[in-house]
């Protein structure tokens, strides 16, 4: 199917259609994007031989046009005015979103591989970008589900995942600093998102790798597949696929979340191909919606997403660590990958809901030596050292606990819904559609 403008001469198009035939290729439709400047009077493009469908709106054309004329890909013969860099995108994420691949003369969009392999009701959950808060919204999901009696199980993939896919039975074993430490002076990434996942949720895990993402998604390599075959033997009944940064999981699931983070560039929501994980989507987890955050951006964040994809829900969250053992009394050190604009309102948070006395934060847990410095800054202050499991915090921070005889305390980051949605249940929702799918 061919992308076609008002602002080359019909001849010239002409010549393109032709040689896009000779190279093999037969045109099933035109889609006319709009321009005026070299359209002949009353003529829509009739003497060209193809179909022609056209609309207001560009992109409900090419979707109409893709149902009707079922093309295999895309070819766009537009140019500057009509389409430029914006627009040029949002047809990317549109004819991905729809399977098929987009064409220009120096550029090719595919649209990512989905193995259709789990055998089990299923959930993506898939992101916008690092430190949006994924793992957290996947593991909230998880004990959610384990909570309205699903047995839900995850497949998570990062870049530090292990050769081959391996089970964390996170509803059995112990998973405490000992055990973590033991994993990296092995040379894992003991603070992996499977570890993360077994260690917050409690389920059955299996950790995969990946690396690299491309634009839409599809990692370089990953051994995510193998992992999918493995989840279909365990004895869960569900199987939540869990992202890694803007790369997805090469599964065919049956329903799918995306968490965007509005501490990131607005346009690496709604711009780019933001817009194709949103199409791919049933639900937006929006995280971070702190009350300093600027009220009208966020509304702003919401109304594009639902330009993009009308009527899909969006949920409004914050973050708040939960630490998974008994801290009330202590002293302590706490680190995260919060900027640290956060620090006063999560201080106030572990003070008032925990009952320890918070003496020194690092938001610096992504990068090793700022982080040993600011433990170090604060060396017998406190008792207690509090940390997320992510980067360094087995390597560094749990390390670090266990030399000076400190106890060492991981926290889960809890996802709270704000105004009248509750991210619980529109998670099993979800869920729930997921498995009248199978």
């Amino acid at each position: 199917m061919a992308l076609i403008d008002g602002e080359h001469y019909p001849p010239v198009i002409e010549s393109a259609l032709d040689e896009i035939n000779r190279r093999d290729d037969e045109i099933v439709a035109v889609v006319f994007l709009g321009g005026t400047e070299k359209v002949r009077e009353n003529n829509a493009y009739s003497e060209l031989g193809y179909p022609i469908v056209q609309d207001k709106n560009y992109l409900a054309a090419i979707e109409r046009a893709v149902d009707q004329y079922k093309p295999d890909e895309v070819i766009d013969l537009s140019d500057e005015p009509v389409v430029g860099y914006r627009e040029r995108f949002e047809i990317a994420s549109l004819v991905l979103s729809l399977g098929l691949r987009y064409v220009g003369a120096d550029f090719e969009f595919r649209p990512p591989t989905f193995n259709k392999i789990s055998n089990k009701p299923s959930m993506a959950i898939i992101g916008t970008g690092k430190r949006v808060g994924k793992t957290a919204v996947s593991a909230y999901a998880s004990r959610e589900l384990k909570k309205n009696g699903f047995n839900p199980g995850v497949v998570a993939m990062g870049r530090g995942g292990p050769i081959e896919p391996e089970v964390i039975e996170g509803d059995k074993i112990r998973i405490d600093a000992e055990y973590l430490l033991g994993q990296a002076r092995q040379g894992r990434h003991a603070a992996s998102d499977h570890f993360e996942d077994a260690l917050m949720s409690r389920v059955l895990t299996v950790g995969c790798r990946r690396c690299g993402g491309g634009l839409a998604g599809e990692p370089f390599i990953s051994n995510v597949v193998e992992g999918a075959k493995i989840a279909n033997g365990l004895s869960t009944d569900f199987t939540v696929f869990e992202g890694s940064g803007t790369a997805i999981p090469p599964i065919e699931t049956d329903v799918t979340v995306v968490v965007a983070g509005v501490n990131q560039p607005a346009e690496n929501i709604t711009g780019y191909l933001g817009p194709f994980r949103i199409l791919i989507s049933d639900m937006v987890v929006l995280t971070n919606c702190e009350e300093n955050v600027d009220r009208a951006m966020i509304d702003e964040i919401i109304q594009k997403i639902k330009r993009i994809k009308p009527g899909i829900e969006v949920v409004e969250t914050i973050f708040r660590p939960q630490p998974l053992e008994d801290i009330s009394g202590k002293k302590v050190f706490f680190t995260t990958t919060a900027p640290e604009s956060a620090n006063g309102v999560l201080k106030n948070w572990i003070e008032s809901k925990f009952g320890a006395q918070v003496v020194g934060i690092s938001n610096q847990l992504s990068n090793r030596t700022l982080l040993r410095e600011d433990i170090s800054n604060c060396k017998g202050r406190f008792d207690t050292l509090l940390t997320e499991l992510k980067a360094a915090a087995v390597d560094v921070v749990t390390a670090i606990g266990i030399e000076q005889n400190r106890q060492v305390s991981y926290c889960d980051n809890i996802p709270l819904s704000l105004k009248a949605k509750s991210l619980s249940g529109s998670l099993v929702s979800l869920a729930k559609r997921a498995s009248a799918t199978v």
